[in-house]
């Protein structure tokens, strides 16, 4: 278990890693709003090459970050890893989330590319649509994510039960 300090500095990380990835993730969408719904060829353009930009240099950073400081501080808090259900439910959600993004960033990448080529009108509109619902899915998944972490709906796992069990020694009651 860490201590004090420690633990405080692993959530402030933590959360922070969190928040970031909410908010480049509401800035993606409204990069990709714009880039559906603008009249402006430059402003469709620039909307397309920013998206990749942030993807890259913010969003996939974030989410990684997101992942590894989750993983450092449940290993350190009487939380731990895979003695609650919402801890696995959180974990579960940071990975497909990270590897989704991963995988959707080489559409992002395609319209980066046809924006620098001079992208126009209602091409590829298919695509630009499908980049602002996967940007609305992610904000409802990092939402769950985070009421996940305020709400810690009840439910141990059998190997927090047996855990829990061990630490409190015989004859103490084991409460779940």
């Amino acid at each position: 278990m860490f201590g004090p300090r420690l633990r405080k500095a692993a959530l402030t990380a933590h959360v922070t890693a969190s928040l970031g990835w909410f908010g480049s993730v509401a800035a993606f969408l409204a990069l990709a709003l714009a880039g559906l719904t603008s009249s402006s060829p430059e402003t469709v353009r620039a909307a397309y090459v920013a998206m990749e930009v942030v993807g890259w240099f913010v969003i996939v950073p974030l989410s990684i970050a997101t992942l590894v400081t989750g993983v450092v501080q449940s290993l350190g808090t009487v939380w731990g890893l895979m003695r609650h259900y919402w801890v696995i439910a959180k974990l579960l959600i940071t990975v497909v989330a990270t590897v989704l993004l991963l995988v959707h960033m080489q559409p992002v990448g395609h319209l980066a590319d046809a924006a620098r080529a001079a992208l126009v009108g209602g091409e590829l509109e298919g695509m630009r649509i499908q980049l602002v619902a996967d940007a609305g899915a992610a904000i409802v998944v990092l939402l769950t994510a985070a009421g996940l972490s305020v709400f810690k709906p009840r439910g141990m796992t059998r190997y927090g039960i047996r855990r829990r069990r061990r630490e409190q020694g015989p004859g103490m009651p084991a409460s779940v």
